[in-house]
Parts: C-alpha cells; structure tokens; sequence
C-alpha cells in the first residue's frame, strides 16, 4: 500500500497506527490483556487471522514484543507502545466527548462490555462470600461473572457458586448505564432489572467503578 509520501510525523504515525482495528488492540494491551484470546475478547469482530497481522505489524514498529509464556506466547507493550496511552486516552476522550450516544442507535456487542464490567471490579466492595451474576441480555447468548474478593471471571457457565442476582433487558441500557449516558435508575426506566436479594440487587451497581471516561461530559453543541 503506497505511503501519504509527507515527512510530517502525524502522517508517518498514521501510516504504521491508523489501519483498521490496530488502535483496538493498543486498548486491549494497554488495558491488561497479553494472551492472543483475550485481546480478541475484547475485539469480537476482529477476525483472528487479522488480529495476527495487527500484532505482528505493532511488533514490526517495536510497539509490541512477543514472549515466550507457558503454555503459549504473550503480547507485551514496550516503551514505545506504553506511551500509545495517551493517544489512545485522548481519542476515547474526543468521542466520549463529541459524539452523539444513543447506545438504542448503534450496533453493539455485549462482550466488549462485559470484558470492562470485569475489568472494573471494585473488589473492596464485594460480598465476602463468592457469588455469580447471571446476564440474561435480550439477544445475546447469557453469559456469567464470577465474583470473589480477589477474582473476577467472565464464563459461559456457572462455574458452581451460588448465583443470587441476574441482569435482564435490552443491550442498550446497560451500555447507557457503564458508558456514563445515563444514571442506573435512568437506565432501569430503560428496561434494565436486576433480579434477586433486594440488598444485593441494591447493591450490584456499586460493585464497579464505572467505564473510566464515564464522568465526560457530552458536550453541548451548538450552544
């Protein structure tokens, strides 16, 4: 593919990082993830022959660094991909901030959420005792969370604690709801319910902090 042909380090920059979906996996590394499954969790859509050529291509930059683990390789950002943090901040901050949010609008995944809802597991406030939440979100195949007070797992599965809450309703409330669109009572009015205790049910949205650019504010166009 030919080049933008400009000396400018905007251009040169974009050519090695602007491709579809590199920008994605940067997240997904920078957000914790090292194994070739769990970026693409994060990336359902990403096919696993073009997540393959993504890392190789951020190698290739030396942004990324391939090492030998275990039972197969991990994906490690070197100095050069750690310093993406910024960019990568300040692009989801520009769209948290410019574009319209109408999660009943766009085209979602549950995974990707789900991914983040377990990343962001306030463990201090969790249950003493290890529990499961089921997600019944209209649409999508359930899925569960396993919480204790040092782990968060996402599985296809019970994996065989006791299961008091289930999250039902449309995709779209939830999003609203982690995405800082709106409050948790607003996103009940949307179709949102936990079902369980009344004190654990109460309790449930307190056990996360929040997607990290929830507290942006849209901003008011045209104002």
């Amino acid at each position: 593919m030919a080049g933008y042909g400009q000396f400018c380090a905007v251009a040169r920059a974009h050519e090695v990082l602007g491709g579809r979906w590199t920008l994605l996996v940067v997240r997904e590394l920078l957000c914790g993830s090292r194994r070739f499954n769990d970026i693409r969790r994060g990336i359902p859509r990403i096919s696993r022959t073009m997540l393959s050529e993504r890392l190789q291509e951020l190698a290739a930059i030396g942004a990324v660094e391939r090492v030998e683990a275990g039972p197969g390789p991990e994906y490690v950002l070197t100095e050069a991909g750690r310093e993406l943090a910024g960019l990568v901040g300040a692009l989801g901050h520009w769209g948290q901030r410019w574009l319209p949010r109408r999660a009943e609008a766009e085209d979602l995944d549950l995974e990707p959420l789900l991914v983040d809802l377990r990343r962001r597991v306030d463990f201090d406030a969790l249950p003493r005792d290890p529990l499961v939440v089921r997600f019944e979100i209209r649409g999508h195949t359930q899925r569960f969370l396993l919480l204790t007070p040092a782990e968060a797992s996402l599985c296809t599965h019970n994996p065989g604690f006791p299961e008091p809450l289930c999250v039902q309703g449309p995709l779209a409330a939830l999003v609203a709801w982690w995405r800082g669109d709106t409050g948790f009572a607003a996103a009940q009015r949307m179709g949102l319910s936990i079902q369980g205790p009344r004190a654990l049910a109460r309790a449930f949205p307190g056990w996360f902090r929040r997607y990290q650019l929830a507290d942006i504010a849209p901003a008011e166009l045209g104002a």
